[in-house]
This record gives structure tokens, C-alpha cells and sequence, in this order.
């Protein structure tokens, strides 16, 4: 009793606070702790690196695809990075590193880590548990601006006259720990380490924030096995990220010792322009070592959050419960689990003892198994569904089908023997592309379409969404099928010119259509852009509950203040999926519907809890009649 006192009193505080807290232009929108306004951050700022993000690669596709195009049209753009060769322009073979490196970076980190988990994990965590805001509105504030601050230093760096850093996103050394060996090795390196300790600590007061809001502040009925499979997803993220993220920080803090302080963590016997340099007893097989420990987690750290979307879309316009509720937790667990105990798989190739390759080619084939539950769980949700098909609809079902050719080409590579002949050729990067990068990016724009009425309290157009839906899904098969098949050829990637190859020579055609559907699918990314930006604007007015919907956010209005709920938090007395339920009157049942209204409540295992929220509601009233006499 006095614990519920307690909770009384804390959210009248709350609201007290709430209402006396004066809005301005400044704490609203740019300096805002509410959870609401910084999701929306993150999504504006994820939206605007996506499109640096995937401009970087139509412009190195030009290059693979056109090696022998005039590209002085794009010196207006690119200035000193087009050279002129023979009276033609071409990019700079160092600048078409840095473009990759720069794309791999922002993709990863700016648009499907902080763009993704940080913008549905902030808004729908508090909205989904019954919670007026996250534990700490300040740390959740900061989280966005030192991921901010993260990003003008990234960009800052394509700017300086020695450019960008240029040694792939997974910054290998001992490129990257020699100032000296390539122009992108020097301050424009420097900058992405500074860059990525921001992102990190963003990242870090970020998942600290998501496992104490979901322990703590969940409302009254909001137990474990009532929580939507959304927050389950954002929650294990952030459990992730909270134990991955350290590692690739020790390992930058290390690199800068290397580069700056004259150690050797990484370095042993390097010779530039046949100079011996001082380093000894170290090896870059340790930095691999530490950047796969956050790198194969951060795979699941971008997925985990698209598939908790998609279950909830799915099962949302499917008109049906999602299939084995407790079967997809327990699956995210074990992908969740088997994360961090697979990394070595990148590493087939560094001369690693075939026993221990043995080992973590099981442990990654294991991993396949709930994933696969995970798809399979998807199709019998859908299977005999009164599907509506929404853009958000379609962009689920498009994960699933990328997850499920993505994961089954993983197969391939998770074979140490056969991983050794395809690992540094196109077949890679058709895989993560596919499996990750695509079907996280789907997972991401499911989000959107699904949510956007309740974060702007408009509707986006529909049509435009099928049209963004069809070029984009089509185009990422065009692009990521024809690697595999290159791949498999030995194609290698990182290449930034292949014409000397004779061996290559017949796949000219095919990276021209590559590099031609790569462009067509980035293009139709300005039809979403135009649909986002207008319809917040302009777009149709939203009702309160657009997908007739059971999970609590739906309950707020339609534009709901800082604190979500303007009078009582609803409690919840079922589980989120209460869909197409026999003798229902309606095909939905929101979780805060107690059990005594509605029909169906004469099933014989429902009495039961009819009658444990008799006894909760009279148990409530003594706790209240108790207050009222103190």
C-alpha cells in the first residue's frame, strides 16, 4: 500500500511539474527532454545522413560502373576529388576510399543505429509501457546532442584538404594507426575517431536510459509478458549496445595511442617507402579481435529494432495475434546471446587455428536457428490474415523477404571453408547489404509510414507510399542478386578501378546495370522524402487510432503534450495482440480494456482473470480509502 501511495504521489508531482514548466521555442524543440520531440530528432537527422549517406554510393557506383565515363560534370560537386586523366574527369582513386569508408560509417552508425533504435526505442518505449516519460529526460536530451556533435565532426571531415578518413568503415589498421600511409590516414582519421567516442557515448546514455525506463516505469498490469514484442526489441538493443559499445571504444583509444603516443598495440614490423618504422610486438589481429566484439553485435543492434517493428506491423494489419509470442522473445534472446560469441567468423582469413574456426562456424550456423523461428513466425502470422496493405504493411512483409534471402546467403559464409574463397569479394557485400543494411532500412521505413500519425498527427499519403515501396523493393533486389553471382566469380571488392582485370572484363555490362539500378533506387528515396515533408505539413488529419490498434500509445491524443496522457495513465489487463478475438464486437481489444467488458470474457480461463481484476480493483479502493482518512 505505501508503495502504491508513493506511485500516486510521484505522478501527481509529475503532472504538477508538466503543468507549471513554461515551453519555449528553445526548450521545445531544439533543447526538449521530451521523449517525443528528440525522436523526432533523431529521425530528421537519420533522414538527412541517409541521403549523404546514399549519394556517397551513387557516386563511387559511377566509378564501378562507368570506369570510363567523363565525370567532370560532378567537379562543381566534388571539386580537387575529380581529376582530370587524358582530358577526361575521374574520381580520385583516394577519394573513392574515403567515399566508401564514409558510406559504410554513416549508414551503419548515423542512419540504422542512432536514425533507427534511437528514434523508435525514444518514442515508443514510454508511449507502448504507460510511461509519462523516459527515467531521465536530461540524459535522453544529451544522448541526441552528443550524437549531434558526432555528426558535424563526421562531416566536418570531407572538408579538410587531406579528406575524409579512407580506410573502410571498420577502420583496419595499420592503416589507420599510421598518420603517414595514405592522405585519409592523417587528420581526416583523427576525426572519425573523435567522431565515433560522441557517437559512443550517445549510444551509451541512450541504452542506459531504455533498460531503466522498461524496468522501472511501466504501468500498473504492464508486466514482462504483456509487453508489446516492439519494446522487447528496443530493450535487449540497448542491453546490446550497452556491453558492445565499449569494446570498439577501447579499441579507438588504443589506435590513438598507436597513432599519437608511439606504441604498439597494433603495430610490428612496418616498413614505409622502405623505412623500418620503431613498432614491434604488436598486431592488428587484436584490433580486429575488438572491433568484431562491437561489430557482429552492431548487426543485431540495427536488425533487433526492424524486427520488433515488423512484428508489431504485421500482426497489426494481418487482423491477428502474432504466432508464438513467447517462441519470438525467446528468440530474440538467442540472438541476442549468440551475438557475441560468433564474431571470429569475419576473421576466417587472419591464419586463425582451424579448431577454433571450427568453433565459431558452429556457434554462427547455430544462430540461424532463431532467426529462422523468427521468419517462420512472420509468415504464419500473415498466413490466412485479413491483410491491409499499408506502405508500412509492405515494407514488413519486404523485411521478411530480404531477411530470409539475406540470412540464407549468410549460410554460405558462415562455412569457414568456403567463407576463405568469397570472403573480400562482392558476394559479401551482397549479403550484409541484403541482410542487414536493406532489411533494416525496410524495418526503419515500416516505422515511419506506421507511427508518423502519431508523432506529427497527420496522415502520409498512401499512394506514394506504395510508389516508394515498389521502386525501393525492386531496385534492392537489382542492385545486391547480381553481386552474389559476381562474387561467386571472385569479383573483389574495395576495388577502385577492375578494367586491368582480363579476367573481369565480361561482367562489364553487369555492374553498369548495378551501378543504373543503384541510381534508380536512390532517386525514389525523394518520393518518401517529399511525402514525409509535406504530409507534416499538409497530410490529411489523423484519427486517434488510424490502424484500429491494441497497444497503449494510441490511447494519447492525437497530439499528446510532454507527459503522453493528459489525466490518468491507463492500466493494462491483456497482452498487446488481441486481435480478430471470437465474440468480439470489434476485431481489435486494446490492452487497457479490462477483461469483464468485453464479450468473449465467459471462456473459462478469462473468468479467472475477470475475477483477479475484481479483487485488484477492490484491493485499489481500500489503498484509496486508506489515503483519503490519513
Amino acid at each position: 500500500m505505501a508503495t502504491a501511495n508513493v506511485a500516486l504521489a510521484h505522478d501527481a508531482a509529475h503532472d504538477d511539474h508538466h503543468h507549471e514548466h513554461k515551453e519555449t521555442f528553445w526548450n521545445k524543440y531544439v533543447f526538449s527532454q521530451d521523449h517525443k520531440m528528440i525522436a523526432k530528432q533523431f529521425l530528421i537527422t537519420g533522414i538527412i545522413w541517409a541521403f549523404i549517406g546514399g549519394l556517397f554510393s551513387v557516386f563511387f557506383r559511377l566509378q564501378l560502373g562507368f570506369p570510363n565515363a567523363d565525370l567532370m560534370w560532378l567537379k562543381p560537386i566534388l571539386g580537387r576529388w575529380i581529376i582530370e586523366t587524358n582530358g577526361v574527369g575521374q574520381l580520385d582513386p583516394e577519394f573513392y576510399l574515403a567515399l566508401v569508408t564514409m558510406h559504410g560509417t554513416i549508414m551503419v552508425f548515423f542512419v540504422l543505429t542512432a536514425g533507427l533504435s534511437g528514434t523508435f526505442s525514444n518514442f515508443l518505449i514510454p508511449l507502448q509501457i504507460g510511461a509519462r516519460d523516459m527515467a531521465s529526460g536530461f540524459m535522453n536530451m544529451l544522448s541526441y546532442w552528443f550524437f549531434f556533435a558526432s555528426s558535424i565532426v563526421m562531416f566536418s571531415s570531407l572538408f579538410i584538404e587531406t579528406g575524409p578518413a579512407s580506410g573502410g568503415w571498420v577502420i583496419y589498421p595499420p592503416l589507420s594507426a599510421l598518420p603517414q600511409a595514405v592522405n585519409g590516414s592523417g587528420l581526416g582519421m583523427t576525426l572519425w575517431l573523435v567522431s565515433m567516442v560522441l557517437f559512443i557515448a550517445s549510444t551509451l546514455l541512450g541504452g542506459i536510459n531504455y533498460i531503466t525506463t522498461v524496468i522501472n516505469l511501466r504501468t500498473k498490469g504492464m508486466s514482462f509478458s504483456r509487453l508489446p514484442l516492439t519494446v522487447w526489441a528496443f530493450f535487449l538493443t540497448a542491453v546490446i549496445g550497452l556491453l558492445s559499445f565499449p569494446v570498439l571504444f577501447s579499441a579507438a583509444l588504443l589506435l590513438v595511442f598507436d597513432r599519437s603516443f608511439g606504441t604498439s598495440f597494433y603495430l610490428s614490423e612496418i616498413y614505409i617507402g622502405g623505412e623500418a618504422l620503431p613498432n614491434v610486438g604488436g598486431s592488428p589481429i587484436l584490433f580486429q579481435h575488438l572491433f568484431w566484439f562491437l561489430g557482429h553485435p552492431e548487426v543485431y543492434i540495427v536488425l533487433l529494432p526492424a524486427l520488433g517493428i515488423t512484428s508489431e506491423i504485421i500482426s497489426t494489419n494481418s487482423r491477428k495475434p502474432i504466432f508464438g509470442y513467447r517462441a519470438m522473445i525467446g528468440s530474440m534472446l538467442g540472438i541476442a546471446f549468440l551475438s557475441f560469441i560468433v564474431w571470429a567468423h569475419h576473421m576466417f582469413v587472419t591464419g586463425m587455428n582451424p579448431f577454433l574456426g571450427s568453433v565459431f562456424m558452429l556457434l554462427t550456423l547455430i544462430i540461424a536457428v532463431p532467426s529462422a523461428i523468427k521468419a517462420f513466425n512472420y509468415i504464419t502470422t500473415l498466413w490466412k490474415g485479413n491483410i491491409v496493405f499499408t506502405p508500412a504493411t509492405l515494407f514488413s512483409i519486404g523485411l521478411v523477404s530480404l531477411f530470409i534471402s539475406g540470412g540464407l546467403t549468410g549460410i554460405f559464409l558462415g562455412n569457414s571453408a568456403i567463407d576463405i574463397q568469397l570472403h573480400d569479394t562482392y558476394f559479401v557485400v551482397a549479403h550484409f547489404h541484403l541482410v542487414m543494411g536493406s532489411a533494416s532500412f525496410f524495418g526503419m521505413m515500416a516505422g515511419v509510414y506506421h507511427w508518423f500519425p502519431k508523432m506529427f498527427g497527420r496522415m502520409m499519403d498512401a499512394r506514394l507510399g506504395y510508389i516508394h515501396f515498389w521502386f525501393t523493393f525492386v531496385g534492392v533486389y537489382m542492385v545486391f542478386f547480381p553481386m552474389h553471382y559476381i562474387g561467386i566469380a571472385g569479383f573483389p571488392r574495395r576495388y577502385y578501378s577492375w578494367t586491368t582485370f582480363e579476367t573481369f572484363q565480361g561482367f562489364t555490362d553487369l555492374n553498369m546495370f548495378v551501378s543504373i539500378a543503384a541510381i534508380v533506387t536512390f532517386s525514389s528515396q525523394l518520393v518518401f522524402a517529399f511525402n514525409f515533408f509535406y504530409s507534416i505539413f499538409r497530410g490529411r488529419k489523423s484519427p486517434v487510432n488510424p490502424w484500429r490498434s491494441n497497444t497503449l500509445e494510441w490511447t494519447t491524443p492525437v497530439n499528446p503534450g510532454h507527459g503522453n496522457w493528459p489525466g490518468e495513465i491507463p492500466t493494462v489487463y491483456r497482452w498487446p495482440y488481441d486481435y480478430s478475438k471470437p465474440g468480439a464486437e470489434e476485431d481489435f481489444i486494446p490492452q487497457h480494456i479490462p477483461y469483464a467488458q468485453t464479450p468473449e470474457s465467459n471462456l473459462p480461463h478469462e473468468q479467472e482473470l475477470v475475477k483477479q481484476e475484481e479483487a485488484d480493483a477492490k484491493a485499489n479502493d481500500e489503498i484509496v480509502v486508506e489515503d483519503t482518512n490519513h
